[in-house]
């Protein structure tokens, strides 16, 4: 086993080669979430509250201009306005991807490629206090189905964590440990970043510490890459939960989970819209990513703005059948932290982004543009707004209009409650639909509860938000706990789950 600390040197053996591609450009500072919000957006974010509270206070003295009430009125119209638009986003997305095409390999052409012409592969495995289920991925990584000398998989371990790497047994080729520094920021994509600066593989690929991925997924990865133009530099493998019948929230994880990476993800890709990565189980090229400057460390969804970033470039990224298994979230607590972390990082994604909107939309185009907005912007809105509008709709079932009707005029009441009643009835059918695509058919009836799964969402985006606008947790990473679930039952139904999806995939239309 290869030990090797953040300087490069070596425990047991010769310093690392240096990545086939050179060194590592950095992260573009304007495209980086070190800064929460640039000077134009600190600019924006207090010129429109102080021009509202003008308005309001010449309306108090004159009597001139909109009254309070119809600045509430406006943004309840906006709010309503950004639910609709995101409603139909997501429905179409899904509506369409039935017939989305997905690269998919037979045995026959795997095995037709031989060994020596498959290119070098760097699997980069960031870990942190993960003891417990190191031994299941240790074997699962040893199994990948790729020859060993053209195999370098790293294992990414901070410096400080006795507990995993005291778990570490004795490991030979393709193995090799990175420690990490123990220096701010203490974030995911600042390992991964390190461990590609040490990369050899032409092609790399992250994996986290409870995944388990198909013995074949790297090969069909390089077949992959080797039969897609070079503007292609990332395929994305399918990430499926293993135990989607521990309980009621994993039965809703692994539903959105389902519709997100069997549904809506593989609708994006037959757009052509960008793509925000899955956490695990994206492969690179590994020159493009050492271009676009690798991860960024700062931000805390580095996967969904990598995808963004991907697409600035007009470069694309694909969907590739092919699956990883996870351990889904089975403890509530465990479940808003990993939540707000996801939450809390789309919206750096998105400030750092939108930065220069004209500069991002010359570089997308309207239509990705406005993708990216219903993607990443529109879906946390929507999120934060939730409670204030079931307030809203409790205090009318309670006492009727006379309480709301001054911000509820009839337009944007009747809107309103079209968009409540069809979106929730739509959001439904979506989750039942990625059920019924991954062969989940045990959890299609729990999706009538799914809007609770919501309220928690809420939850955890307020987590989220309050988390950003302090200086202390800004970049702070929410550890999430692996190895909760040890149910061999659990896992034998996510084979059945999966062997049924297969199977309707490979029947003919």
């Amino acid at each position: 086993m290869t030990l090797t600390d953040a300087t490069g040197g070596a425990a047991d053996t010769a310093v690392l080669d240096a990545p086939p591609w050179g060194p590592v450009a950095p992260v573009d500072e304007e495209l980086s979430a070190r800064r929460t919000i640039s000077r134009g957006q600190a600019a924006v974010a207090v010129a429109l509250p102080s021009a509202v509270a003008a308005a309001l206070a010449a309306h108090a003295l004159t009597g001139a201009g909109p009254s309070p009430v119809r600045w509430v009125q406006a943004a309840v119209w906006a709010v309503t306005g950004a639910y609709l638009l995101s409603l139909v986003f997501r429905t179409v997305m899904v509506a369409t991807a039935w017939t989305a095409p997905v690269i998919r390999f037979g045995e026959d052409e795997l095995r037709a490629v031989r060994d020596e012409d498959l290119p070098p592969y760097t699997v980069l495995v960031p870990l942190y206090r993960e003891a417990r289920v190191l031994p299941v991925l240790l074997d699962r990584l040893g199994r990948l189905d790729y020859p060993a000398d053209r195999l370098q998989i790293l294992l990414l371990i901070e410096e400080d964590d006795a507990e995993t790497r005291a778990a570490l047994p004795a490991l030979d080729a393709p193995f090799e440990v990175v420690l990490i520094p123990p220096s701010p920021p203490r974030t995911k994509p600042k390992a991964c970043d390190i461990g590609l600066a040490r990369a050899r593989g032409e092609l790399v690929v992250i994996y986290d510490a409870e995944d388990r991925p198909d013995r074949d997924q790297l090969r069909k990865a390089a077949l992959a890459f080797a039969s897609l133009p070079d503007r292609t530099v990332c395929v994305q493998a399918e990430l499926q939960y293993w135990n989607p019948w521990t309980n009621w929230l994993t039965r809703c994880f692994a539903a959105e989970y389902a519709t997100n990476f069997s549904l809506w993800l593989r609708s994006l890709d037959r757009h052509r819209l960008a793509i925000p990565l899955g956490g695990t189980s994206n492969h690179f090229r590994g020159d493009a990513l050492a271009a676009l400057g690798g991860w960024d460390p700062y931000n805390v969804t580095e996967d969904a703005d990598l995808g963004i970033r991907i697409a600035r470039r007009g470069w694309e990224v694909r969907m590739m059948d092919s699956v990883t298994e996870e351990e889904a979230n089975s403890r509530l607590g465990n479940w808003i932290r990993q939540r707000s972390r996801w939450i809390k990082g789309y919206i750096q994604t998105w400030l750092v982004h939108t930065r220069h909107p004209l500069l991002l939309w010359r570089q997308l185009g309207t239509r990705r543009t406005l993708a990216f907005h219903l993607t990443m912007g529109f879906p946390t809105l929507t999120t934060l707004a939730n409670p204030f509008f079931w307030t809203l709709t409790a205090l009318y079932l309670c006492t009727g209009t006379r309480h709301v009707q001054a911000v509820f005029p009839p337009p944007v009441l009747y809107c309103g409650v079209v968009t409540m009643v069809a979106g929730n009835l739509l959001m439904v059918y979506c989750a039942m639909a990625g059920c019924l695509e991954r062969g989940l058919f045990r959890a299609v009836r729990v999706m009538v509860t799914i809007p609770l799964y919501w309220a928690l969402m809420s939850v955890a985006a307020y987590k989220a938000l309050f988390q950003l606008v302090r200086p202390s947790r800004r970049h702070f990473w929410e550890l999430t706990d692996h190895g909760l679930v040890e149910n061999a039952a659990d896992a034998a139904d996510a084979a059945e789950s999966v062997d049924a999806a297969a199977a309707r995939e490979r029947a003919p239309a």
